[in-house]
């Protein structure tokens, strides 16, 4: 008879040379067959009855025949099976069998034991929600409905495992990086806070001297802070201009930084549309423009204008002629002089504002990709080839113009217009770098900013997402009239309820299409519920996922502790549930440390010191806790963790890569910076930077290591600006013959057409320590992975040390320059 492939039947046999006892499971589960045989067995049968050995034999055959069969050790219960038949002449025949022995060594080769017992404890099999027993073990029906369960496993027959793995791990990904990110979101989480922002907003609007305002969101890591300004974004984009701003990282440019963060916000697409956030701000405020403009008398191309804008404000994008006609330009040529007549009559003619709302038009005027972005890189205050500028009809900024105070500026010019829009947001998030004590001037500077934001840029809600130790830190680092518009409102997000952490992940399930039901139990649901944090939370959830359908076994430390006092459970149990209890322990230990080390040592003022120390003493109290941590992962998940780290973010990276963005030296070298910092614990290298006079050199650093000592220089600007700074590091590599020289250039930046520039490129490649180097895709991105990686660490996203991620990355890497510098020189 054909096998069925479709059906099977799991059988165990008791008995070392006969058939003792005998239970046979059908494809669902179901016990249909149980026999005894062995009168010595009956007194733990449970009124199972004893059967002659031909009948259950011929029973076995009758039930079994044309199925596949599947046993534990096949080659042990065939012989017996074989033997007994022998013994009450009925003839053998061959069984289709498998084995769940040799499957599991087919697929999980190099385990310890291939056991029942080992199996079903590795794999967390149960039956009827209890786990192996050992004391049970060695009866027929509990030896089968194991093996069944084992079968199931192995060979994904439950349709649980078959879906989990048709679908992507719901619980992958646990980080929200940017608030223009899309995540599952359960809305019942933070409701409160997330209420009471919008009410803030809501104040700043009314205010009738629309003051900017100050909100400190506080939560530990992995608490949901910038999940939470995603909700807010999702909500509140369409009407209100939300700008996010990563940590600076250069001294010498903190306002600069935050301004070209802004721009990139600005020129941000907003979902589900074809226009940025900057279309959406001039096309809300133009009406309010005209109707503001005293001195002038309205023409009926404003009255159209206004018109076409009442009934739609992004008509303004499409009803004012075809790309390219003489309409269209003959519009948006009056839109740009009222603009700029409009700010005159209000807020005068000084300075660089008036250009800078002329540039704020063009870009909005445009819908060649090329136009815009060239437009954003001049707006950055960065200068243009008079190519570009001839395209554009724009002039350069002066040749000494001061970025900070130009940003400033800039930064103001926004914030009036959107006076007649709605306020706008700014998200200032990953700040926990600013806590480490090389960084304690950019700290300062870093106040010193936002003093001066609050005080010249109106209308404006900013928010600050900190650790509540490091905000404690920021406090005693601060002026006070700092810290007072800062932290006008504090809201600290507590960890949800046990409630609330499980609906979290049945709105992640749900987004898959299944139900959290189907994935875990009742007992794994509870127990994920109790997590520490929402990032935590998902992470455990993520590794019992990945666990039942790879066959990894869950992780301990979710075992409910509350059974270790259960004295009906077997030693090894107990045993385990301790073991479990420690390493949850160790999880609080190190929280609770790190708050206490701040505590008693405030004159370090330094928080997260340790979390970089390789080599300090045993007193440091942070530095055991980090240990006492560490001493619980093993570099396989370290791997993984990185492993995955690099795969997420390697993809964002790839579909960033191609938008706007406002490239700078500045926030390139400062990148680099904060990466060597990161790496002097675990590599040797000293840095330093040279100088030629007083003439000006592209940013760089010169570090040294046992084997050589590099120069590493950006230049990604353009123009006149591009020639001089070339030739001076010309000449300083001429100087310098010790060093070598490596000058990058984003590939993405204009070309150099002139001649003077391809000249002093081509000059710098003959040389004999010197080379020009485009920066192409994979550079970039394997360069910004490297800094993502040190902030992760850094800001607690990822637990583990630079000493541990180091030379993972070091090894996903090896390509990398970087790399290749720090680790061969």
């Amino acid at each position: 008879m054909i096998e069925r492939t479709d059906s099977f039947f799991v059988v165990d046999s008791e008995g070392s040379q006969t058939l003792r006892e005998i239970c046979i499971v059908d494809h669902n589960g179901q016990v249909v067959y149980e026999a005894l045989i062995d009168e010595a067995l009956a007194d733990r049968a449970r009124g199972l009855k004893i059967s002659p050995l031909k009948e259950v034999l011929q029973n076995f055959w009758r039930i079994t025949q044309g199925y596949l069969v599947i046993f534990h050790y096949a080659e042990h219960d065939c012989r017996v099976l074989r033997n007994s038949c022998l013994q009450v002449g009925i003839p053998w025949r061959p069984i289709k069998s498998q084995c769940t022995v040799e499957l599991a060594k087919k697929k999980y080769p190099g385990l310890n034991s291939y056991s029942l017992e080992f199996l079903s404890k590795k794999f967390f099999l149960k039956i009827g929600d209890k786990y192996f027993n050992q004391g049970e073990a060695h009866r027929a029906r509990y030896d089968t409905l194991f093996t069944y369960q084992l079968y199931n496993f192995l060979q994904n027959h439950n349709p649980l495992l078959k879906s989990m793995n048709c679908i992507i791990n719901p619980f992958s990904s646990s980080r929200v990086d940017t608030p223009f990110q899309e995540h599952v979101d359960e809305k019942a989480i933070y409701h409160q806070e997330f209420e009471q922002l919008k009410t803030i907003i809501q104040q700043v609007k009314q205010d009738k001297n629309r003051q900017s305002k100050g909100v400190v969101v506080t939560g530990i890591p992995g608490s949901g802070k910038t999940h939470l300004m995603m909700r807010l974004t999702k909500e509140i984009l369409e009407v209100n201009r939300v700008l996010f701003i990563r940590h600076p990282n250069n001294q010498d440019s903190v306002i600069y930084h935050i301004y070209s963060r802004i721009l990139e916000s600005f020129i941000y697409q907003i979902p589900g549309t074809s226009y940025s956030q900057l279309e959406f701000l001039l096309a809300h405020s133009f009406t309010k423009l005209i109707s503001q403009m005293k001195n002038i008398r309205l023409t009926q191309k404003d009255q159209h204008i206004v018109d076409i804008i009442n009934e739609n404000p992004l008509n303004l994008y499409e009803l004012l002629g075809a790309e390219g006609t003489d309409k269209k330009r003959d519009y948006w040529d009056h839109i740009e002089k009222r603009a700029t007549e409009w700010w005159i009559e209000h807020y005068g003619i000084g300075g660089n504002s008036p250009e800078i709302i002329k540039g704020i038009i063009k870009f909005c005027r445009y819908t060649e990709r090329y136009r815009q972005q060239t437009t954003a890189r001049w707006l950055a205050g960065q200068e243009l080839s008079e190519e570009d500028l001839q395209l554009l009809n724009l002039s350069n900024w002066q040749e000494n113009l001061g970025k900070e105070g130009f940003s400033l500026e800039a930064i103001s010019v926004f914030s009036k217009l959107s006076l007649l829009d709605e306020p706008l947001v700014m998200v200032f998030d990953q700040l926990e770098v600013l806590g480490l004590p090389q960084n304690q001037n950019l700290l300062l500077t870093f106040g010193e900013a936002l003093k001066e934001i609050f005080t010249h840029v109106p209308n404006c809600l900013i928010i600050l997402n900190l650790f509540p130790d490091r905000w404690q830190y920021f406090q005693s680092q601060w002026d006070s009239s700092v810290v007072e518009r800062v932290g006008q409102y504090q809201i600290n997000l507590t960890r949800p309820s046990n409630q609330l952490m499980g609906q979290i992940l049945m709105a992640k399930a749900n987004a898959m299409g299944i139900k959290l039901g189907d994935l875990f139990n009742e007992q794994e649901i509870n127990t994920l519920s109790q997590s520490a944090s929402i990032r935590h939370l998902i992470n455990n959830a993520s590794k019992i996922y990945s666990a039942k359908i790879n066959g990894f076994g869950m992780s301990h430390t979710l075992t409910e502790g509350n059974e270790i006092n259960n004295k009906s459970l077997d030693f090894e149990k107990r045993l385990s549930l301790v073991e479990t209890s420690l390493v949850d322990l160790k999880t609080k230990i190190y929280d609770i440390g790190i708050s206490l080390a701040n505590f008693f040592a405030p004159e370090q003022n330094n928080p997260i010191t340790s979390v970089f120390a390789e080599n300090v003493s045993k007193s440091d109290d942070v530095s055991s806790f980090n240990s006492l941590i560490a001493d619980n992962d093993s570099q396989k998940s370290f791997e993984t963790q990185i492993k995955d780290f690099f795969q997420q973010n390697r993809q964002i990276l790839r579909e960033d890569y191609q938008k706007l963005q406002i490239i700078t030296e500045s926030d390139d070298i400062g990148k680099l910076k904060i990466i060597l910092e990161a790496v002097s614990s675990v590599e040797i290298f000293k840095t330093d930077f040279l100088n030629l006079g007083r003439k000006r050199l592209p940013e760089h650093i010169l570090i040294r290591t046992a084997q050589a000592s590099t120069v590493i220089a950006f230049l990604h600007r353009s123009g006149g600006q591009f020639t001089t700074y070339i030739k001076n590091f010309n000449e300083l590599v001429i100087l310098e013959r010790r060093h070598k020289f490596h000058l990058w250039r984003d590939q993405r930046q204009k070309a150099i057409t002139g001649k003077v520039g391809r000249e002093e490129i081509e000059k710098l490649n003959n040389s004999a320590n010197g080379q020009f180097q485009l920066m192409e895709e994979l550079d970039r991105i394997d360069f910004e992975l490297l800094y993502l990686l040190t902030t992760a660490i850094y800001n607690q996203d990822l637990e583990m040390t630079m000493g541990q991620a180091w030379p993972i990355a070091c090894g996903e890497l090896k390509h990398n320059w970087l790399v290749k510098l720090l680790n061969h020189g």
